[in-house]
């Protein structure tokens, strides 16, 4: 096995506290109360740091790193139905247009939720149907999210959850992409 150093310390606690976060306010504290609230401006500032270590940060985290790509998402769709694989040292295609899908999500739901305290939106019944619409599609984007990483680590024998946890691929002999 070659240990491919992937996840910076920074992405790793990104996405272990977002995991947190969102957990915390969309299953555990009471929506209308104020922890509900400092949680979401938690997960939106935490969003706003991955942003930009998006464009400063290590090799991997960077977005320049894993552009958003229709064809390349297709390419790797093809790979899955055919058998062939494909070891990505940083997000494959299809991990890449989750991420992106997935901070413009909670950045969307932030800014909702912030936008329900304010005089002018509180009580209008767009901004509250929107949070509420973004929040499940955040949830089912978590649900698919999950499901590929685990159905991607069978596929191509690469732990991809631990890989989050450690900062490590640990990839088989000669398959490193």
């Amino acid at each position: 096995m070659n240990r491919i150093k992937v996840w910076d310390p920074f992405v790793r606690v990104f996405h272990w506290a977002v995991v947190a976060g969102f957990t915390m306010n969309a299953l555990i504290d009471d929506a209308e109360g104020k922890l509900h609230e400092w949680i979401g401006y938690a997960i939106l500032a935490l969003v706003g740091l991955r942003v930009i270590w998006g464009i400063v940060g290590t090799r991997h985290a960077r977005f320049a790193d894993f552009p958003p790509s229709v064809s390349a998402a297709v390419g790797q769709m093809t790979d899955m139905a055919t058998g062939r694989r494909h070891i990505h040292a940083g997000h494959s295609p299809l991990g890449a247009l989750m991420i992106y899908n997935l901070l413009l999500t909670l950045l969307a739901i932030g800014v909702t939720g912030y936008m329900m305290t304010t005089n002018t939106f509180f009580g209008v019944g767009w901004v509250e149907d929107a949070h509420e619409v973004l929040v499940t599609w955040a949830e089912v984007s978590v649900v698919f999210h999950v499901a590929g990483a685990i159905l991607e680590s069978r596929r191509l024998g690469v732990n991809l959850p631990r890989a989050m946890v450690t900062g490590y691929k640990e990839v088989p002999q000669g398959r490193e992409g």
